[in-house]
């Protein structure tokens, strides 16, 4: 299945060089791909992983390790963000 990957804010440079302009990376994925499968080999710190939407719907942290992703999703992590 294919998927786009996207990482915003201080979450960009854990993409490679060439997605970061974007912030998009797609991906190919085997079907049943949970969304902490996609986030573990990108080595973010799991206290940065903050906002988690799948095509625009809050996934909460309790359903990230079972939520199976598919074709056409698209898969979008931000960080805490602060404000003054």
């Amino acid at each position: 299945m294919k998927i786009v990957f996207k990482l915003y804010a201080s979450l960009t440079p854990y993409l490679p060089a060439e997605a970061r302009i974007s912030n998009r990376l797609p991906l190919e994925l085997p079907d049943g791909t949970a969304i902490a499968q996609v986030i573990e080999p990108f080595g973010l710190p799991p206290k940065l992983v903050h906002l988690v939407l799948v095509n625009g719907v809050y996934v909460t942290p309790e359903q990230r390790l079972s939520r199976v992703l598919e074709d056409g999703d698209v898969l979008a992590i931000w960080p805490p963000i602060a404000g003054g």
